[in-house]
């Protein structure tokens, strides 16, 4: 697989996760929970942690229209706020991230392109090559919500970063799985979890400890859906690796551009019987929403990982 991320402390875990379960051929960054030197400084960081042979190609520094937003107030302004990390040593590979994603799938056809920031990267190098979308075995991605937002009362933040970017990935044709805040919203972090990673006793154990503890801290000033921050990122990663955790549906969903309180909303049309099911002319459905986890196992597998 790739992987699209803006690290971020929750991409920081996919990231270990991805190192322990996945093939990956390159990491991705894409400006998100910080601007793109910092999502790019994250990656390498991690995977110089993890002693990762994997190259990091740096992305979008702003969305397709939009003007670029961040979240220091959930990740700090480096991103990774919480986290004790070593000095960096790797510099980021040549090539930019769009050029990487269409020359990697060339390549390889039936890679799955796992995102978990804005999806600028995505939608660009869809548009630079149209037949990209047919080599993907798919694309997994954290972000939307088949109910309530958490930027606005309708969006949630990755999508509503770049909308205009998430219309087009999810109208790519792809198959695309989307795991939103349904569902990372089961899989959540307590006091008692951060202890249980921390009693691992390994280097990358500690600095995951770091970031859910920072969270912890952090999470009532600006969340006030849940008691415990959600681990929302990992949840995209593993609904490809560890398919039988999790529960999906195949919908049709849509995200809206223009609307006043609506804009970066996701529509998942869960009715029993679509338009667009009932229209040939309108093709098969290609998205789907992923809409219940295993919670206690996904968090089983953080453990693992992190020993």
């Amino acid at each position: 697989m790739i992987i699209d991320c803006d690290p971020g402390h929750d991409d920081a875990v996919m990231l270990v996760l991805a190192h322990r379960h996945a093939d990956v051929v390159g990491i991705t960054t894409v400006s998100g929970n910080a601007p793109i030197e910092a999502t790019t400084m994250n990656a390498l960081l991690l995977a110089q942690l993890l002693d990762w042979d994997v190259p990091v190609h740096a992305g979008a520094a702003r969305p397709i229209l939009a003007e670029p937003v961040h979240a220091p107030e959930v990740h700090g302004e480096s991103g990774m706020e919480g986290a004790v990390l070593p000095p960096l040593t790797r510099l980021a590979a040549e090539h930019d991230a769009v050029s990487f994603l269409v020359e990697a799938t060339r390549s390889e056809e039936g890679l799955w392109l796992v995102a978990t920031g804005p999806l600028t990267n995505v939608a660009l190098a869809l548009r630079a090559d149209p037949h990209l979308a047919e080599r993907l075995a798919g694309i997994s991605l954290m972000g939307g919500s088949a109910s309530v937002g958490n930027v606005t009362a309708a969006a949630e933040f990755n999508v509503w970063a770049d909308p205009e970017a998430a219309a087009i990935t999810f109208a790519s044709g792809c198959p695309v799985r989307m795991s939103g805040l349904d569902v990372t919203h089961q899989v959540l972090v307590d006091a008692a979890f951060a202890a249980r990673v921390r009693a691992v006793g390994t280097p990358v154990a500690a600095v995951v400890a770091d970031l859910f503890v920072h969270e912890l801290d952090r999470y009532g000033t600006y969340a006030t859906a849940t008691p415990f921050p959600p681990l929302h990122d990992p949840v995209a990663l593993l609904v490809v690796t560890h398919p039988h955790l999790f529960e999906r549906r195949a919908v049709p969903i849509a995200v809206e551009t223009s609307g006043a309180l609506t804009r970066g909303m996701t529509v998942v049309d869960r009715r029993s019987r679509t338009r667009s099911g009932d229209d040939p002319a309108a093709g098969p459905i290609t998205t789907e929403w992923v809409h219940t986890a295993d919670a206690d196992a996904v968090l089983d597998l953080v453990v693992e990982a992190v020993a």
